[in-house]
Protein backbone atom coordinates (compact mmCIF):
# COMPACT_ATOMS: atom_id res chain seq x y z
CA UNK A 1 0.00 0.00 0.00
CA UNK A 2 1.44 3.19 -1.25
CA UNK A 3 1.99 5.66 1.81
CA UNK A 4 0.03 9.25 1.69
CA UNK A 5 2.29 12.54 0.66
CA UNK A 6 2.36 14.79 3.83
CA UNK A 7 1.17 18.54 2.48
CA UNK A 8 3.49 20.83 1.89
CA UNK A 9 4.07 23.19 4.78
CA UNK A 10 5.12 27.19 3.66
CA UNK A 11 8.55 28.04 3.95
CA UNK A 12 9.41 29.86 7.33
CA UNK A 13 11.04 32.97 5.81
CA UNK A 14 7.13 33.94 3.56
CA UNK A 15 5.14 33.04 6.96
CA UNK A 16 7.43 35.66 8.79
CA UNK A 17 6.85 38.19 6.32
CA UNK A 18 3.32 37.41 6.09
CA UNK A 19 2.97 37.81 9.35
CA UNK A 20 5.15 40.91 9.52
CA UNK A 21 2.98 42.55 6.79
CA UNK A 22 -0.33 41.73 8.88
CA UNK A 23 0.90 43.42 12.21
CA UNK A 24 2.35 46.63 10.04
CA UNK A 25 -1.27 46.98 8.24
CA UNK A 26 -3.07 46.97 11.94
CA UNK A 27 -0.64 48.96 13.88
CA UNK A 28 1.16 51.57 11.26
CA UNK A 29 -2.22 53.84 11.82
CA UNK A 30 -2.11 53.89 15.48
CA UNK A 31 1.94 54.53 15.62
CA UNK A 32 1.13 57.28 12.89
CA UNK A 33 -1.39 58.91 14.84
CA UNK A 34 0.82 58.56 18.37
CA UNK A 35 3.68 60.38 16.24
CA UNK A 36 1.76 63.32 15.09
CA UNK A 37 -0.08 63.65 18.20
CA UNK A 38 3.45 63.69 20.09
CA UNK A 39 4.38 66.38 17.27
CA UNK A 40 0.87 68.41 17.85
CA UNK A 41 1.77 68.39 21.52
CA UNK A 42 4.96 69.57 21.31
CA UNK A 43 4.47 72.28 19.28
CA UNK A 44 1.84 73.35 21.52
CA UNK A 45 3.73 73.55 24.41
CA UNK A 46 6.27 75.47 22.87
CA UNK A 47 3.65 78.09 21.31
CA UNK A 48 2.29 78.57 24.45
CA UNK A 49 6.06 79.07 26.28
CA UNK A 50 6.79 81.79 23.61
CA UNK A 51 3.01 83.44 23.75
CA UNK A 52 3.20 83.02 27.68
CA UNK A 53 7.08 85.02 28.25
CA UNK A 54 5.80 88.01 25.73
CA UNK A 55 3.03 88.62 28.08
CA UNK A 56 4.78 91.06 30.27
CA UNK A 57 6.07 93.06 27.19
CA UNK A 58 5.70 96.92 26.27
CA UNK A 59 2.00 97.99 24.96
CA UNK A 60 -0.38 94.82 25.84
CA UNK A 61 -1.91 96.22 28.67
CA UNK A 62 -4.49 97.83 26.61
CA UNK A 63 -5.06 94.87 24.57
CA UNK A 64 -5.32 92.76 27.71
CA UNK A 65 -8.52 94.68 28.88
CA UNK A 66 -9.71 94.70 25.19
CA UNK A 67 -9.58 90.69 25.13
CA UNK A 68 -11.22 90.48 29.10
CA UNK A 69 -13.95 92.08 27.49
CA UNK A 70 -14.50 89.97 24.77
CA UNK A 71 -13.79 86.51 26.85
CA UNK A 72 -15.29 87.80 30.31
CA UNK A 73 -17.66 90.64 29.86
CA UNK A 74 -19.02 89.81 26.80
CA UNK A 75 -19.82 85.88 28.04
CA UNK A 76 -21.13 86.59 31.77
CA UNK A 77 -24.57 86.13 30.39
CA UNK A 78 -24.35 82.98 28.58
CA UNK A 79 -22.67 81.66 31.71
CA UNK A 80 -25.00 83.26 33.77
CA UNK A 81 -28.10 81.44 32.35
CA UNK A 82 -26.35 78.05 32.21
CA UNK A 83 -25.52 78.65 35.65
CA UNK A 84 -28.58 78.97 37.24
CA UNK A 85 -30.19 76.04 34.85
CA UNK A 86 -28.07 74.56 36.12
CA UNK A 87 -28.38 74.65 39.71
CA UNK A 88 -31.85 74.38 39.15
CA UNK A 89 -31.73 70.72 37.92
CA UNK A 90 -29.21 69.80 40.47
CA UNK A 91 -31.74 71.21 43.29
CA UNK A 92 -34.26 69.32 41.79
CA UNK A 93 -32.92 66.08 41.20
CA UNK A 94 -30.98 66.03 44.27
CA UNK A 95 -34.11 66.63 46.52
CA UNK A 96 -35.43 63.78 45.29
CA UNK A 97 -32.83 61.34 45.74
CA UNK A 98 -31.95 62.83 49.49
CA UNK A 99 -35.56 63.06 50.12
CA UNK A 100 -35.66 58.84 49.98
CA UNK A 101 -32.90 59.03 52.97
CA UNK A 102 -34.27 61.84 54.98
CA UNK A 103 -31.47 63.79 53.94
CA UNK A 104 -32.76 66.72 52.44
CA UNK A 105 -31.05 69.44 55.32
CA UNK A 106 -27.67 68.55 53.35
CA UNK A 107 -29.02 69.89 49.80
CA UNK A 108 -27.54 73.28 50.31
CA UNK A 109 -23.95 70.93 50.77
CA UNK A 110 -24.90 69.04 47.59
CA UNK A 111 -25.45 71.41 45.29
CA UNK A 112 -22.57 73.43 46.54
CA UNK A 113 -19.81 71.39 46.20
CA UNK A 114 -21.20 69.83 42.94
CA UNK A 115 -20.80 73.63 41.40
CA UNK A 116 -17.80 74.71 42.99
CA UNK A 117 -15.90 71.31 42.88
CA UNK A 118 -16.70 69.63 39.17
CA UNK A 119 -19.36 71.10 37.52
CA UNK A 120 -18.53 74.90 37.57
CA UNK A 121 -14.95 75.08 36.28
CA UNK A 122 -15.98 72.38 33.63
CA UNK A 123 -19.35 74.07 32.61
CA UNK A 124 -17.93 77.46 32.38
CA UNK A 125 -14.70 76.48 30.37
CA UNK A 126 -16.98 74.67 27.95
CA UNK A 127 -19.58 77.68 27.15
CA UNK A 128 -16.18 79.99 27.28
CA UNK A 129 -14.76 77.58 24.36
CA UNK A 130 -18.37 77.40 22.55
CA UNK A 131 -18.64 81.02 22.35
CA UNK A 132 -15.28 82.59 22.64
CA UNK A 133 -12.65 80.36 21.41
CA UNK A 134 -13.98 79.06 18.33
CA UNK A 135 -14.81 83.32 17.70
CA UNK A 136 -10.66 83.25 18.09
CA UNK A 137 -9.70 80.46 15.93
CA UNK A 138 -12.08 81.78 13.03
CA UNK A 139 -10.46 85.14 13.52
CA UNK A 140 -6.85 84.21 13.76
CA UNK A 141 -7.59 81.74 10.58
CA UNK A 142 -9.22 84.32 8.49
CA UNK A 143 -6.05 86.59 9.51
CA UNK A 144 -4.11 83.81 8.50
CA UNK A 145 -5.32 82.81 5.02
CA UNK A 146 -6.19 86.67 4.30
CA UNK A 147 -1.99 87.19 4.97
CA UNK A 148 -2.18 89.67 7.65
CA UNK A 149 -0.08 87.57 9.83
CA UNK A 150 2.84 87.84 7.40
CA UNK A 151 1.84 91.25 7.10
CA UNK A 152 2.69 92.15 10.63
CA UNK A 153 5.85 90.16 9.98
CA UNK A 154 6.99 92.19 7.41
CA UNK A 155 6.57 95.31 9.61
CA UNK A 156 8.36 93.66 12.29
CA UNK A 157 5.49 93.01 14.65
CA UNK A 158 5.92 89.70 16.47
CA UNK A 159 2.66 87.85 15.14
CA UNK A 160 2.88 85.77 18.39
CA UNK A 161 3.61 88.46 21.33
CA UNK A 162 0.24 90.49 19.09
CA UNK A 163 -2.10 88.19 18.85
CA UNK A 164 -1.81 85.58 20.77
CA UNK A 165 -0.41 86.68 24.02
CA UNK A 166 -2.86 89.02 25.26
CA UNK A 167 -5.75 86.66 24.69
CA UNK A 168 -3.90 84.19 26.94
CA UNK A 169 -3.62 86.83 29.44
CA UNK A 170 -6.62 87.53 29.54
CA UNK A 171 -7.99 84.36 29.57
CA UNK A 172 -6.03 83.33 32.93
CA UNK A 173 -7.95 86.24 34.01
CA UNK A 174 -11.44 85.69 33.19
CA UNK A 175 -11.91 82.01 33.40
CA UNK A 176 -11.77 82.29 37.35
CA UNK A 177 -13.96 85.65 37.66
CA UNK A 178 -16.58 83.62 35.26
CA UNK A 179 -16.36 80.22 37.08
CA UNK A 180 -17.29 82.29 40.73
CA UNK A 181 -19.91 83.95 38.97
CA UNK A 182 -21.35 80.13 37.86
CA UNK A 183 -21.20 78.86 40.81
CA UNK A 184 -23.13 82.10 42.55
CA UNK A 185 -25.93 81.99 40.18
CA UNK A 186 -25.81 77.94 40.33
CA UNK A 187 -26.42 77.92 44.34
CA UNK A 188 -29.23 80.50 43.64
CA UNK A 189 -30.51 78.42 41.18
CA UNK A 190 -30.44 75.13 43.69
CA UNK A 191 -31.82 77.61 46.47
CA UNK A 192 -35.14 78.56 44.11
CA UNK A 193 -35.56 74.61 42.92
CA UNK A 194 -34.96 73.15 46.34
CA UNK A 195 -36.55 75.70 48.80
CA UNK A 196 -38.76 78.15 47.05
CA UNK A 197 -40.18 75.69 44.45
CA UNK A 198 -40.07 72.47 46.34
CA UNK A 199 -40.55 73.75 49.90
CA UNK A 200 -37.44 72.55 51.34
CA UNK A 201 -35.73 74.59 54.55
CA UNK A 202 -34.24 77.89 53.62
CA UNK A 203 -32.08 77.44 56.82
CA UNK A 204 -30.65 74.49 56.46
CA UNK A 205 -29.99 74.72 52.87
CA UNK A 206 -27.69 78.32 53.81
CA UNK A 207 -26.44 76.43 56.78
CA UNK A 208 -25.43 73.58 55.47
CA UNK A 209 -23.84 74.87 53.00
CA UNK A 210 -21.85 77.30 55.05
CA UNK A 211 -20.46 74.79 57.14
CA UNK A 212 -19.46 72.29 54.56
CA UNK A 213 -17.60 74.43 51.34
CA UNK A 214 -13.95 75.08 53.02
CA UNK A 215 -11.20 77.06 51.02
CA UNK A 216 -9.91 73.98 49.98
CA UNK A 217 -12.66 73.47 47.62
CA UNK A 218 -12.76 76.97 45.94
CA UNK A 219 -9.62 76.85 45.58
CA UNK A 220 -9.59 73.29 43.61
CA UNK A 221 -12.26 75.16 41.47
CA UNK A 222 -9.84 78.34 40.93
CA UNK A 223 -6.77 75.72 39.70
CA UNK A 224 -8.98 73.87 37.64
CA UNK A 225 -10.29 77.07 35.87
CA UNK A 226 -6.73 78.51 35.44
CA UNK A 227 -5.53 75.16 33.43
CA UNK A 228 -8.57 75.05 31.54
CA UNK A 229 -8.03 78.54 30.53
CA UNK A 230 -4.34 77.62 29.51
CA UNK A 231 -5.52 75.12 27.88
CA UNK A 232 -8.58 76.33 25.64
CA UNK A 233 -7.11 79.53 24.80
CA UNK A 234 -4.02 77.32 23.76
CA UNK A 235 -5.42 75.31 21.47
CA UNK A 236 -7.90 77.63 19.78
CA UNK A 237 -5.06 80.16 18.79
CA UNK A 238 -2.76 77.44 17.96
CA UNK A 239 -5.63 75.83 15.74
CA UNK A 240 -6.51 79.36 13.90
CA UNK A 241 -2.38 80.41 13.98
CA UNK A 242 -1.44 77.31 11.93
CA UNK A 243 -4.61 76.74 9.82
CA UNK A 244 -2.48 77.12 6.93
CA UNK A 245 -0.98 73.95 7.34
CA UNK A 246 -3.74 71.66 7.32
CA UNK A 247 -3.54 68.74 5.19
CA UNK A 248 -7.04 68.38 4.65
CA UNK A 249 -8.06 71.69 3.01
CA UNK A 250 -6.85 75.18 2.22
CA UNK A 251 -8.51 78.53 2.30
CA UNK A 252 -11.64 79.08 3.97
CA UNK A 253 -12.57 75.53 4.23
CA UNK A 254 -9.81 75.16 6.74
CA UNK A 255 -10.56 77.88 8.96
CA UNK A 256 -13.85 75.98 9.00
CA UNK A 257 -12.49 72.17 10.11
CA UNK A 258 -9.90 74.44 12.02
CA UNK A 259 -12.81 76.03 14.33
CA UNK A 260 -14.72 72.74 14.37
CA UNK A 261 -11.10 70.96 15.70
CA UNK A 262 -10.04 73.56 18.17
CA UNK A 263 -14.35 73.37 19.98
CA UNK A 264 -14.23 69.25 19.90
CA UNK A 265 -10.88 69.26 20.66
CA UNK A 266 -10.87 71.68 24.00
CA UNK A 267 -14.05 70.15 25.13
CA UNK A 268 -12.02 66.59 25.31
CA UNK A 269 -9.22 68.23 26.98
CA UNK A 270 -11.33 69.81 29.26
CA UNK A 271 -12.39 66.56 30.68
CA UNK A 272 -8.98 64.76 30.18
CA UNK A 273 -7.35 67.76 32.32
CA UNK A 274 -10.28 67.74 34.95
CA UNK A 275 -9.84 63.86 35.74
CA UNK A 276 -6.20 64.40 36.05
CA UNK A 277 -6.25 67.81 38.23
CA UNK A 278 -9.22 66.26 40.21
CA UNK A 279 -6.67 62.97 40.55
CA UNK A 280 -4.19 65.30 41.86
CA UNK A 281 -5.56 67.59 44.50
CA UNK A 282 -7.40 64.80 46.35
Amino acid sequence: MAEKSLPEVPGAPAAVKGKRSIVATLFNPFGGFAIRLNNDLGAMAIFFVRAFALIFGRKQFVEIINQVYFIGARSASIVMLVGFFTGMVLGLQLYYVMNKFGAVGFLGTAVALSLIRELGPVLCAIMITARAGSAMTAEIGIQRISEQIDALTTMRIDPIGYLISPRIAAAIISFPILTALFDLVGIFGGYVSGVVLLGGDSGAYLYRMDASVDWVDVRGGFIKSIVFAILVITLCCFQGYFTHMRRDSFGAKSVSLSTTSAVVLSCVMILVSDYVVTSFLL
